[in-house]
Parts: structure tokens; C-alpha cells; sequence
């Protein structure tokens, strides 16, 4: 259960990043991927206390604050082992259990190698900060893992609670969004959310976070066990599909080269 008086709050860096941070009535707060840091520090004039920075993966649009960031604050910093992710203070793996008492939350480390080898997830209380492993209507590009990893990857995202908060680092989900409408041209449910994501951007609000319920529904990538939707993947990626895995690994295929 999440505890009552929590603000999950998604900030833009960047083109189209996302900082994250969850916070109390109090101003303690957990800071997610921080590329920026005059994000965060502009934040703390303001009441911002934060108690813990989490990484997600080694890619400069999430770690490039985090020295700066360092300098005015002594919250400890969870990050993968890494040798690329400087200035971490405590190296988690999966399985691992992380508290912060004063947002009285314990948070799981979840490994989702594919986008990048070391990559993590972080879910605890209804929330899942999972970087660039799973957005809003898509997935993470595969730079160093392989389907079979990022597929397994998103097994173990999807088998959490329905209604968990999808927590993404990016605003993709406009683009993702015709991708998925390509994918699976017949899907009354998705068209819905597409008409309330188009909404909230056209208002220059952010379509995050997500509830995995909804990606469940909704997103290609999560829904390689339709079979009834692989004759049509397997004509646009040219790639024969006979499982699952092979469904998504044409499904990314196309994606990778997609043009709305």
C-alpha cells in the first residue's frame, strides 16, 4: 500500500526527460536519475529535503547531475554496480530491499538488463521507477542486451500489481502511441487512453506516470502472447515469429526503424 500524503512528481530535463522525485507533507523526498541537478537544487530552496537518489543506468541523461548534486546534499546514492555510474555510495542487486523510513516506504531492486546491461528497476509502494526498461506504450532500445534479456526484463515488471505507477524517464509516449496504433490497429481501449494522453499534451502536461494496467492493455511490447497480432509483425519486420520471443524481438525490429 502506498502511504497517504506521498507526491510523485515527474520534472522535464533535457528534450525529453524526466527527473523524478516522490516527496511528503514534509519535504522528504527520494530524487530519481538526476541529469540535471539545479532541478533538485532549485527544489530544496524551496523545502525539498532529499533522503535518497536512486540510478536506474549508467546514461549521461540520468547521472550528469548527480556530482553537483553531491556537493549540496548528503543523501546516499543507490546505483548499480557499474563501474560507469560515478559516485555511488551503495551498489544494489537484485532482490535487494532499500528503506526510506521518513516517506515509510521499502522499495525492491528489480534487474532488467537490456537496454543496458546493468540496468534497474525500483518498485516499492505502488511506485516503479524503471528508467528506460518499460515506457508508456513502449520499450527501451536494446544497446547492449538482447531481446530474450529485455523480454524477461518485462516479465518481471509485468507480474507486479495492476495498479502500480509506471514511473518512466521519458516523455515517448505521443510516439509510442502511433507505433502502438500501427501495431494493433484495433484496440478500443487504447484508443481511449491515446485520446486522454493526446489531451494532456496538447496542454503541455506530462502523460506520466502510467498504471501497468493500463500498459497491459495497451502497450505492443507487453502483449507478444497475441497471436492473432503476429502474421501482421511478422509482415512489417519481415522476421518469422513462432513464439513469444520471436514476436518481440520482430516487434522491436520494427519499432527500431518506425516512422509515424
Amino acid at each position: 500500500m502506498q502511504p497517504s500524503g506521498l507526491k510523485c512528481e515527474p520534472f522535464p530535463e533535457f528534450e525529453d526527460n524526466y527527473l523524478w522525485t516522490l516527496r511528503n507533507q514534509e519535504g522528504f523526498a527520494l530524487i530519481v536519475d538526476p541529469g540535471d541537478a539545479q532541478i533538485v537544487l532549485r527544489q530544496m530552496q524551496t523545502g525539498l529535503k532529499p533522503i535518497a537518489i536512486f540510478i536506474t543506468h549508467h546514461h549521461h541523461d540520468h547521472i550528469d547531475g548527480l556530482a553537483e548534486l553531491m556537493r549540496h546534499c548528503a543523501a546516499p546514492v543507490y546505483a548499480p554496480e557499474d563501474p560507469r555510474i560515478p559516485f555511488a555510495t551503495h551498489r544494489v542487486r537484485h532482490g535487494e530491499h532499500i528503506a526510506l523510513p521518513e516517506l515509510g516506504l521499502d522499495f525492491r531492486v528489480i534487474a532488467v538488463p537490456g537496454h543496458t546491461m546493468s540496468h534497474v528497476a525500483y518498485y516499492g509502494g505502488e511506485f516503479l521507477f524503471c528508467g528506460d526498461t518499460l515506457f508508456s506504450l513502449g520499450c527501451g532500445r536494446l544497446f547492449e542486451g538482447t531481446p530474450a534479456q529485455m523480454l524477461h526484463s518485462l516479465d518481471l515488471l509485468t507480474a507486479l500489481p495492476a495498479q502500480t505507477q509506471v514511473c518512466c524517464s521519458h516523455e515517448y509516449t505521443l510516439s509510442n502511441l502511433s507505433f502502438a496504433e500501427a501495431a494493433e490497429p484495433d484496440n478500443p481501449e487504447r484508443d481511449e487512453i491515446g485520446r486522454q494522453i493526446r489531451e494532456k499534451r496538447q496542454q503541455s502536461r506530462p502523460s506520466l506516470p502510467s498504471r501497468l494496467a493500463i500498459e497491459l492493455a495497451c502497450n505492443p511490447f507487453l502483449r507478444c502472447d497475441q497471436t492473432k497480432l503476429w502474421p501482421h509483425w511478422s509482415r512489417k519486420s519481415q522476421l518469422v515469429i513462432q513464439n513469444r520471443l520471436q514476436a518481440f524481438t520482430a516487434l522491436r525490429a520494427w519499432k527500431d526503424h518506425f516512422r509515424a
